[in-house]
Parts: C-alpha cells; structure tokens; sequence
C-alpha cells in the first residue's frame, strides 16, 4: 500500500514537472509556428531581370516590399544567360529582357505563359567616359572613336549573345567605325560590369545604356547613338510558364503601376506599356 502510493505521488510529481516545463517564461510571449501555407504567401516572386534594371528594378522592389511586406528575390545577368538558365529550368517566375530576341527564344520554346508578355521599357545606348575625363569627341558618320581610345579599350557586354553588346555593334557597324574599334573591345559579361570598367578608369570609354550612365557617378556621357543605328531598345517582360508563385501576376502587374512607373523614369527609362 505504502510502495502504491510513493508511485502514485511520483508519477503526480512528474506531472506537475512537466506541466511547469511547458509553461511560458516570464516575459517571454508565445509565438505561434506559421503554418507552411502562411509561409509560402510571404515569399515574394523570383525575377530574372536584364542586369542594366538594377538601380531602377531595386527601388520598384523596395517600394512593392513597402506596400506588401513581401520581398521579391531579383536575379541581374545578361539577358542571354537568364533566357539560358530559365531554358535549363532555373525557378524563375519573372523575366525581364533588355531585347526581344531572348524573350522570343523563350516564348518559341513556350517557357513564357501565354497572354502576360508586354514591351515595358524602352532605353538609349550612349558613349561614356571616366567622369575626370573630357574628350572632345562627336557621334558621326566615320567618327574616330578608335583613335580616341589611344592605348586604352572600349567597354561593351558580350557582342555575340548580351543585348547590349549586340546593339554597340549595330551601332558602330552603321557609322562605319566597326573594323577600327573591334580589336580595341574589352567585352564584359553583362552591361553593369562593362560600366564598371570606365567607372575605375579600366577602359577609356564604354558604350551602355543611357539608364546605366545615370546610375553611376563615376562616368559621364560623351553622346548619344542616334537610334537609327541600332535596332530598337525594348525591354519586354513576361511571366514564366513554370511558376508557381501566386504574388508573379501581382508584382508583373505592379511594375506598370504608378509608383512604378515614377521610378522607371526617374531612372532614365522610357515608358512602352501600362
């Protein structure tokens, strides 16, 4: 009878124990685990953007983030490697292409979903130099940008495949100056890390976007291609057909808004589609 009751008073004393233990601390406030459903809504969409949107492309973000509370994961590259990693199935729901080549190589092979692509953004392709620079040199018909550059190289992105690289060569093919001003190219793998080169003094002068040129203090533009050398600058952007994520639609939706669209072209972007 004895023995019965010690274990009945010891099982009683682990309750209690177990009870105490299971309490919260004092000051502590007791959270509730999110459940995985809670946690999926919070994670913003994944964009593949053309490395050229950073600066304008973060401010949206932050902005959206600020209106939501979500925050969208912003992938920069050359949008050739991007159309790239979405073909070899890189979880992206988001694709915003500095040309429409690669987002035509992704819809021709249907990774972009149907009836969401649209020409957002238009840009100009410019001549820059170091800021501590001054070269008096003119945009024209047989221009010795060649010349000019000395010792020195010329910044672009990739000719073959990066957009902004192919537009360069368009451009210098036009005016005649192509064959002089090809061995003196120091060809970067995305248009920012080619800015970057005339931003350090790496390169004598560089050929990017108007957007960029403003985007970085340490350069300035020395001119403007006309557009009739080049093809047209457009920025389309499109839904990927593999996501998933049910805030794309909203954040796709979000970069013609209003605050977006202050922001795009404060940032030197031209407005193609609301």
């Amino acid at each position: 009878m004895i023995g019965f009751t010690r274990r009945r008073f010891n099982a009683l004393i682990l309750a209690v124990a177990i009870a105490a233990a299971a309490l919260p601390r004092p000051g502590f406030a007791e959270q509730p685990a999110a459940s995985e459903a809670q946690k999926a809504t919070t994670k913003g969409p994944v964009v593949f953007a053309a490395a050229s949107m950073k600066t304008a492309l973060d401010a949206v973000a932050a902005a959206w983030t600020a209106e939501t509370g979500k925050s969208p994961s912003i992938v920069y590259a050359s949008s050739a490697v991007l159309a790239k990693q979405i073909e070899q199935g890189a979880p992206a729901d988001i694709f915003i292409s500095a040309d429409l080549t690669w987002m035509d190589y992704l819809d021709k092979n249907k990774l972009i979903r149907p009836g969401t692509r649209r020409n957002l953004l238009g840009n100009a392709l410019v001549l820059i130099e170091p800021a501590d620079a001054n070269v008096d040199l003119k945009i024209a018909q047989g221009f010795d940008l060649a010349g000019a550059t000395g010792d020195g190289k010329v910044a672009v992105c990739t000719i073959a495949s990066c957009p902004g690289g192919i537009y360069a060569k368009e451009a210098l093919e036009k005016l005649g100056v192509w064959a002089n001003v090809e061995p003196k190219l120091a060809q970067a793998d995305n248009i920012r890390n080619a800015l970057m080169l005339v931003s350090r003094g790496e390169a004598r002068f560089g050929i990017v976007y108007a957007t960029d040129a403003k985007a970085d203090p340490g350069v300035k533009v020395v001119g403007v291609f006309p557009e009739a050398t080049h093809s047209p600058i457009v920025y389309p952007v499109a839904l990927v057909e593999a996501s998933k994520n049910p805030d794309a639609a909203r954040f796709l939706a979000y970069l013609s808004s209003q605050a977006a669209t202050k922001i795009l072209i404060g940032q030197g972007f031209t407005i193609l589609s609301k």
